[in-house]
């Protein structure tokens, strides 16, 4: 059966991708997003564009990965919770982060743990989809420590995932029935995080040299080999060499 299914954060490099997903399946799936008229930090336009939608999926983020993040999903949320369950939504979906539960020294982690615990103790039945890092975003991650002719990296592990897989496995969930848990989702390699650096640098014909240190960027701060997935987690069929390579 074809159902409405509203997709806020729905013009960004996830949802794009999940509307036109939904779309081709059949369903009435509708972008929502401040260019749409759509506020989800003011609420402005939500219950009017949630008017007939049995599902909700929110793929908004917080605009800082630092302190304020928390306050972001704080309110999202709730705004979100309050006019789905005013405008009779069956099902809310929101994506989040592999191992994201078990990094609370980095401030944006704690802010989407937070954003789940507001989705399970809230009134709708739901689904989380937890990802690894995206193919995507590693060269943002390599942006942070570099400078003209040197890239420094930790060694923590990574298994990234290509943004197109992760719209697919957000689509599948959010036509299915709600999972009341989890779903995590990675790519189908682990590499260090060093390493990952020296093969994208490689293959953009980036001279500059990586050097290990495990005191650099943002995911200096990650313990272990908490960011990549565990047994039960749906290995996406992309690999990273692969998707380079195009």
């Amino acid at each position: 059966m074809d159902v409405k299914i509203a997709v806020l954060g729905g013009t960004g490099l996830i949802g794009s991708q999940v509307v036109k997903i939904l779309q081709t399946a059949g369903h009435e799936a509708v972008p929502l997003s401040p260019s749409t008229g759509v506020d989800l930090l003011t609420g402005q336009g939500l219950s009017d564009a949630l008017k007939g939608a049995e599902v909700v999926v929110n793929l908004t983020n917080s605009p800082t990965f630092d302190d304020a993040s928390p306050a972001f999903f704080q309110t999202t949320m709730d705004n979100l919770l309050a006019a789905a369950q005013r405008e009779g939504v069956r099902h809310a979906v929101i994506l989040s982060i592999v191992g994201v539960d078990l990094v609370p020294d980095l401030a944006y982690y704690r802010a989407k743990v937070l954003q789940e615990d507001i989705l399970k103790a809230g009134p709708l039945p739901y689904s989380i989809v937890r990802a690894t890092q995206f193919f995507e975003f590693i060269d943002a991650v390599i942006s942070w420590t570099a400078d003209e002719s040197t890239v420094r990296l930790p060694s923590n592990p990574l298994q990234p995932i290509a943004a197109a897989d992760v719209a697919q496995a957000v689509a599948d969930v959010s036509m299915g029935a709600p999972l009341q848990g989890v779903r995590n989702i990675a790519g189908p390699d682990v590499f260090p995080l060093d390493e990952l650096g020296r093969i994208t640098l490689a293959a953009r014909g980036d001279a500059r040299n990586v050097v290990t240190d495990d005191t650099a960027g943002m995911f200096a701060a990650v313990p272990g080999d908490v960011l990549i997935a565990n047994n039960d987690a749906v290995i996406a069929p992309t690999a990273y060499r692969e998707w380079l390579g195009r």
